[in-house]
């Protein structure tokens, strides 16, 4: 099977070099195309995700993520037709100058060349993934998970006639089995895979970060905090809570953990109002209980355990800290933050900017909900991924984080002794 890949990576490698000839406005109708597609193939795509649905739990919090709806699919397409608009990233002058021996310097975007992508139950990805790589000049290999594999197959097959009917080469997208074998192969791939970006749960980041011989830009976990100060406003408060938590609870800039001062405590109960309806679990520490008990279901409030901070549900559940001071807030965000997304609710503009300036994440928010954590949202059309590491990218990753750059020499003879 090995070799079989390797000339699927080579071919990939090679279709990556006539991606370097096609102009911007052929990309944008390829896009456009794509999204018609999308909408016109959608009974086909949606037939194809039911089969992936049957088979796993309604409860399994990755279900909400794996399911396709025809909103979802007009909403991808809007996506893909949102990247058809931006500008190109590409032969964009970084820097120029001209040396004292005449010689002239010229610092150019480029695309990697090839990416691979290793993703869970998330079918959407293989969209938003091929947009971005053929808007950026990239050839992308893909390896889903065997959860999502009917649908991304019914997704690069759509993408593949799409392409078939401009006449170019299918290979610059392709998807691999949904075996761990294509993972291995994928993570090995030297020479032919510029980049890999895993996207997924802290477990498979994780796997492979330690494995990979090729360079990774992490995609992390979002365990995200919003931490309501002494100077917050109830309602705002209660309105970002509420969003933060229940828009969608399996996508990673969704709420993990309230943090209130525990003079705010009176106002708890007000905060976690709007959670009764969606039957959101509170695990709260002793004094965050008591405020609650009373004022919120008791079939939905917990006692906190140390395993209820720092972890990222994806779930109907959330974590409640106590503070006695905002340096206690920004100690507990340090300990517990995966540097995806953090908020702060306060009215007082000193504490807002000192939250800015002293938390490290990729993300950070004052009075907005971290909802917002999203390549579309940020205006990057759609998201190849959010990055939570520093180097090259971080936050939500568009066109231009996945670009590097070239010099270009230009001279007359010169040479150097």
């Amino acid at each position: 099977m090995t070799t079989n890949l390797n000339r699927t990576f080579a071919a990939v490698q090679a279709a990556s070099r006539e991606l370097a000839l096609l102009n911007d406005d052929t990309i944008n109708q390829i896009l456009n195309a794509v999204a018609d597609a999308a909408i016109a193939k959608a009974p086909f795509i949606l037939a194809e995700n039911e089969k992936d649905l049957a088979r796993m739990g309604p409860n399994d919090p990755k279900y909400d993520r794996l399911k396709l709806t025809e909103e979802r699919l007009k909403g991808i397409a809007a996506d893909t037709r949102n990247v058809a608009t931006l500008p190109s990233p590409l032969g964009k002058i970084l820097k120029e100058t001209v040396r004292p021996n005449g010689m002239k310097l010229t610092k150019i975007s480029v695309p990697f060349g090839v990416i691979g992508i290793i993703y869970e139950a998330r079918p959407n990805v293989s969209f938003d993934v091929f947009s971005l790589c053929l808007k950026s000049g990239n050839a992308c290999i893909l390896k889903g998970g065997s959860d999502a594999d009917c649908s991304n197959r019914a997704i690069i097959s759509v993408i593949h006639e799409v392409l078939g009917s401009f006449n170019i080469n299918p290979h610059i997208v392709e998807l691999l089995p949904a075996d761990r074998e294509a993972t291995a192969a994928l993570l090995n791939a030297v020479g032919y895979v510029d980049l890999i970006i895993p996207r997924g749960s802290s477990n498979l980041i994780n796997f492979v970060r330690n494995n990979a011989k090729i360079p990774v830009i992490e995609t992390g976990a979002g365990i995200c905090h919003t931490y309501f100060d002494e100077f917050g406003e109830v309602k705002k408060g209660a309105d970002i809570i509420h969003n933060a938590k229940t828009r969608r609870v399996s996508v990673c800039n969704a709420l993990d953990c309230v943090i209130v001062h525990e003079k705010r405590l009176v106002d708890l109960p007000k905060l976690c109002e709007k959670l009764k309806d969606s039957h959101v679990i509170i695990y709260a520490d002793p004094q965050a209980y008591q405020a609650l008990e009373g004022h919120y279901p008791a079939e939905l409030l917990q006692s906190a355990t140390n395993e209820s901070f720092g972890t990222e549900f994806l779930d109907y559940k959330m974590a409640v800290k106590t503070v006695r001071s905002f340096e206690d807030a920004l100690g507990h965000i340090q300990e517990n933050s995966s540097k995806h997304s953090e908020c702060i609710v306060t009215e007082n503009k000193e504490r807002a900017a000192l939250f800015i300036k002293i938390v490290d994440a990729a993300c950070v928010y004052t009075n907005v909900s971290t909802a917002f954590t999203d390549g579309a949202q940020f205006g990057l059309g759609a998201e190849i991924g959010i990055s939570t590491q520093k180097l090259h990218a971080r936050g939500p990753m568009g066109l231009e984080e996945i670009t590097s750059y070239k010099w270009v020499i230009e001279g007359d003879g010169q040479t150097r002794w």
